[in-house]
């Protein structure tokens, strides 16, 4: 049993050089203990940059909201005279029967 507390006593050793080891190494790679990232500096866009940032994702807006929509119809000068016609022949015909009942 005493040799099996030796053991023990020489890998709890071993992890805590080697987490020096570790601690040492992350710190030169720009890393934490815990692994997370260290902090980089932001990075400043040019005002074109931002611009043209901008324009694309509004780009990409629209195109979506494009195909939501329902596309427009564009209908003919032919078919809206047609159309026109047959609404002022409807009109005409209910006056006419409000002039009777009058």
């Amino acid at each position: 049993m005493a040799d099996l507390a030796g053991v023990l006593k020489e890998l709890e050793q071993e992890r805590a050089r080697l987490d020096q080891v570790i601690q040492v190494l992350g710190n030169l790679v720009g890393r934490n203990v815990t692994g997370v990232r260290a902090r980089r500096p932001k990075r400043t866009l040019s005002a074109a940059a931002r611009r043209k940032i901008s324009l694309a994702q509004k780009a990409r807006w629209a195109k979506t909201r494009r195909t939501v929509l329902a596309p427009v119809r564009i209908m003919s000068r032919a078919a809206r005279n047609k159309i026109a016609a047959a609404q002022r022949a409807r009109w005409a015909k209910t006056r006419a029967q409000q002039k009777k009942a009058a």
